[in-house]
């Protein structure tokens, strides 16, 4: 017997990490003043767009991978609240006073990873703050509208270390060979030939044990590591049919800013009543 219920379990407690210290180099003159993750999609940067697809499920608690320009981020949250809400300036007395912010009930924590740290490197310097429970992991890039309480259920349906989702867009990005009845990755590649099909969508679960497979911290999270969970049976793939676009260039910006005007991104799901399934 099911029934439907509109709360969270105790899974909304999971951290949320997100990778954003890449310098981001393909994405045009706008990666000269600020980290890809702050370029903006319908005048808010993607990474705001990525942390209210979590928040829309429930998960508020955000550590964030910075490296390339992190102050812009930083400085970003810092005056979050000031760009909300409405203000009064006494410029006599040179005091402030904000009223009527309505914002999220965001946790927010900046991590420095280092400039030219991989993405192995960032997710061990951001250890401590991530503590030692199963933790969500993505990239400050890329949008779906992927369900994340379903792949949470699936990841821990599987048992394994970790859980990728993915997709199947053109062969440009980590290719994945999966079993599909068992859902269990069997090989893991950096970079996908033309004629892959299964790609690394972000959108992870992972478990605390995967820093054991970082090493010291010295490759690509998509090289070494994932080889090697891939390798020992310990990497699980969330099959996505919706919608997901990376932001990788100005072309993929150009088709995002395109659906957001329009009011055709599949990605804005928040403000929907979220329903889950408990048996």
């Amino acid at each position: 017997m099911e029934r439907r219920v509109c709360a969270m379990d105790h899974m909304s407690g999971m951290k949320v990490v997100i990778l954003a210290g890449g310098l981001g180099t393909r994405i045009g003159e706008e990666s000269r003043t600020k980290p890809k993750p702050m370029i903006e999609i319908g005048g808010k940067p993607i990474l705001w767009h990525i942390m209210k697809l979590y928040s829309h499920y429930g998960f508020h608690e955000f550590v964030i991978c910075c490296g390339y320009m992190g102050q812009v981020i930083k400085d970003y949250f810092v005056h979050y609240y000031l760009h909300q809400a409405d203000s009064t300036f006494y410029l006599n007395t040179r005091k402030m006073n904000f009223q009527g912010a309505a914002v999220e009930p965001w946790r927010v924590t900046l991590v420095n990873t280092g400039l030219n740290t991989l993405t192995a490197g960032r997710i061990l310097k951001a250890r401590e703050y991530i503590g030692g429970e199963p933790f969500l992991l993505t990239y400050g890039d890329g949008v779906s509208d992927v369900n994340i309480p379903d792949l949470i259920r699936f990841h821990r349906q599987q048992g394994r270390m970790a859980t990728i989702t993915a997709v199947q867009p053109l062969g440009r990005f980590g290719g994945v060979q999966i079993d599909m009845e068992t859902c269990r990755v069997l090989r893991f590649k950096e970079k996908a030939r033309v004629d892959q099909v299964w790609v690394n969508a972000g959108f992870m679960v992972m478990e605390p044990g995967i820093f054991e497979y970082l090493e010291d911290g010295s490759e690509m999270l998509e090289g070494g590591p994932f080889e090697r969970l891939a390798a020992s049976g310990q990497m699980s793939a969330y099959r996505h049919t919706g919608f997901w676009s990376c932001m990788d260039n100005m072309k993929d910006k150009a088709y995002l800013e395109e659906l957001w005007k329009k009011g055709e991104a599949p990605w804005r799901i928040w403000g929907k009543k979220v329903c889950k399934t408990v048996i």
